[in-house]
């Protein structure tokens, strides 16, 4: 085993570090954000970085890198108010990583990469029709982290997109029936599956395996 110090790790070339650091926190769900300025320019942009903050209200967030170039997504979520999230498949992959090249803000990151739009009624922002879990969210708040410069997006969802077949009857949604893809470092992409779920943890019982019936 190899211990590296923070001096070592300092030192290390800018993308090298990039690399590693990226991959010391594990598998990380792959999210499309769609957006639109408020013209309608559509715009997509992959990010790793998704976290639930809370069910009551329901809130998730996702870290955005310093607003010191142009940053298309963060200002189009500024001005509308209104993004998506888009679980990449693995059918998605090569499209979904696509989408992070720097196109230029009149490009339509969707015709590009080969993805489709789709709107909500009532709602500025674009999902992502081969995506099989789409969220619709409103920005709440931009919270600045001063150690590094990058903004925490959150946001409260506003409606869901998924398949039926994959929710079980209590409110758990089996996303290992989606064929998501995970992400680890900058570029490398995994299929998922499924451990199995385990009954709630007691002091005084082991966890024993759950299984639960889906909604018809």
């Amino acid at each position: 085993m190899t211990v590296i110090k923070r001096t070592e790790l300092e030192a290390l070339p800018s993308r090298y570090r990039a690399q590693f650091v990226n991959s010391l926190s594990g598998y990380k769900s792959a999210n499309l954000v769609g957006s639109a300025n408020p013209q309608g320019q559509p715009n997509l942009a992959l990010v790793s970085s998704v976290v639930h903050l809370g069910a009551d209200p329901a809130l998730l967030a996702h870290v955005t890198r310093p607003h010191t170039v142009p940053r298309h997504t963060l200002e189009n979520i500024e001005a509308t108010r209104v993004y998506t999230y888009n679980a990449v498949t693995c059918q998605m992959v090569p499209q979904a990583h696509h989408s992070a090249a720097k196109f230029a803000r009149e490009v339509s990151e969707f015709e590009n990469v080969g993805l489709t739009p789709e709107y909500h009624p009532n709602f500025a922002a674009p999902a992502v029709v081969e995506s099989p879990l789409s969220i619709g969210m409103e920005l709440l708040e931009l919270v600045p982290i001063k150690h590094n410069g990058t903004l925490l997006v959150i946001g409260q969802i506003c409606w869901v997109k998924y398949p039926q077949a994959a929710l079980h009857s209590d409110g758990h949604l089996d996303i290992s029936k989606l064929d998501l893809t995970a992400i680890s470092g900058l570029d490398h992409y995994h299929s998922i599956a499924s451990v199995g779920r385990l009954s709630y943890p007691e002091v005084e019982h082991p966890p024993t395996p759950l299984k639960l019936d889906k909604l018809p």
